[in-house]
């Protein structure tokens, strides 16, 4: 965890990516820096400081998960977003609430393993280019490297063929050779089709079950240019540098103790004005269900059992039929802060397509600048585009930010499309244009209920 971000510095960075919400990004900010201050907390009162979950209200599009989503990446937390309406109660078909930790220990594995990867990366490279060069040596090259030689116990290169070779690699010069090299190859395609959710509850991993019986796991020939062989030998060799053990070590307590779930649509779950039965009859096993686990129970995965006392939730739901309190109490209980989030004004949708790092507007140029397409638009164009998106969602359903993709595709459709003809040419969008492509969108109303 990034522990040098104070929580101003946190919703700082939050700016960066996303607009207005300062409410939700405070309560997320100090969160995230509680976690922090447990770490540092010494004695046995710091087991029994536990995180404030916080629930999310606000209509679709204004930054519920973009939020918790950049919060978790700033602070190289794993991180999984589940909608709780996939949930189904003990006894019935569907995932289970215990399959969200798992998933989360999935995620935090991949982030250790990431990170051991960029750790051991020059010294794979190092072992993968000598490999490399012991093959073409050795004639596995459509020409070989070197004085070549089909003799397996030729002598090893020296550091001064190896020097040689390095650089002939780097310069692209062998980028033509094709090499045989050695691959794993697991035979395990029909463990896959077994392997399910009948088998989560019990922590087996079927794959490594069957690893070792004979003929599972064995290697095969592949022959591939020197760059692609070049990848695939960089690859085993950093599976070699890596202690696996060690990564799902550190990965359960990284889960354990900076662990961030998103539990998206929890108002889905919701018994709405206390109704039951029908096809709700699961709703409220579900948070029953869900009662545990928010408040600190020990689940089984397949790289071994996993806490989720220090565990952060982050529940989020629009809550237009339903209503916070429909949450039966002792859920509500276990989300003590509570932050409305606003719905987004014509201001806020300027700002959203000028301001972040990753603004839709960045995102097109970018995108048109590959085909030689040089995007210019105006101030007064981005005030008309807010304009239009926001008396689309006024006259159809509201979806927020998520309006602005609409207008967009709508508006660089033609410029898109022509795009990939060939030719460099700069395209100014303006107030005009703007009108003219989206006019049709806008007067039909009945249209605009069809299409996001």
């Amino acid at each position: 965890m990034r522990s040098s971000l104070t929580p101003r510095e946190i919703v700082g960075e939050l700016d960066r990516y996303i607009v207005g919400q300062t409410k939700a990004k405070r309560a997320v900010a100090i969160a995230l820096r509680n976690r922090w201050r447990r770490q540092q907390v010494t004695g046995d009162l710091k087991e029994d400081i536990t995180p404030k979950n916080i629930i999310l209200i606000g209509p679709t599009g204004v930054g519920k998960t973009e939020i918790a989503r950049r919060l978790a990446k700033l602070a190289g937390s794993p991180f999984v977003k589940v909608e709780a309406s996939k949930f189904t109660e003990v006894g019935y078909v569907g995932r289970d609430v215990e399959s969200m930790v798992r998933d989360l220990v999935e995620a935090a594995i991949s982030l250790v393993r990431d990170e051991e990867l960029i750790r051991v990366r020059e010294r794979a490279i190092e072992a993968a280019e000598d490999r490399l060069a012991e093959l073409l040596k050795n004639g596995s090259g459509s020409r070989g490297f070197g004085l070549s030689s089909a003799n397996s116990t030729a002598p090893r290169l020296s550091e001064g063929d190896r020097d040689k070779f390095r650089a002939q690699l780097r310069a692209g010069t062998l980028d033509d050779e094709i090499v045989e090299v050695e691959v794993q190859d697991s035979n395990l395609t029909f463990v896959r089709n077994f392997s399910g959710q009948g088998l989560e509850e019990m922590g087996v991993n079927l794959q490594d079950l069957f690893k070792g019986f004979p003929g599972q796991s064995r290697t095969r020939k592949r022959k591939a240019p020197v760059p692609e062989a070049l990848k695939l030998l960089e690859a085993e060799e950093s599976a070699k540098l890596i202690d696996q053990d060690r990564v799902n070590r550190d990965a359960l307590k990284r889960a354990e103790n900076d662990g961030i779930i998103f539990l998206d649509e929890i108002d889905k779950i919701a018994n709405r004005e206390g109704k039951g039965g029908g096809p709700d009859v699961s709703r409220e096993g579900v948070q029953r269900d869900l009662l545990p686990i928010v408040e600190g129970s020990t689940v089984t995965t397949k790289y071994g059992p996993v806490k989720t006392d220090h565990v952060l939730f982050i529940a989020a739901g629009a809550f237009h039929v339903s209503k916070p309190s429909d949450l039966i109490p002792e859920l509500q209980g276990r989300f003590p802060i509570r932050v409305e989030l606003e719905a987004l004004t014509g201001d806020d949708l300027v700002r959203i397509l000028k301001e972040p790092k990753n603004s839709l507007l960045k995102q097109y140029t970018a995108l048109l600048s590959v085909e030689g397409v040089t995007l210019t638009v105006t101030d007064d164009a981005i005030l008309e585009l807010a304009r239009l998106a926001q008396l689309v969602n006024e006259r159809s359903q509201n979806i927020g930010a998520r309006r602005l993709h609409t207008i967009l595709e709508r508006l660089l459709e033609d410029v898109s499309f022509a795009a990939g003809d060939g030719g460099s040419k700069t395209i100014t969008i303006d107030v005009p244009f703007v009108r003219e492509r989206l006019a049709g969108l806008v007067k039909d109303e009945d249209l605009s209920r069809y299409i996001l």
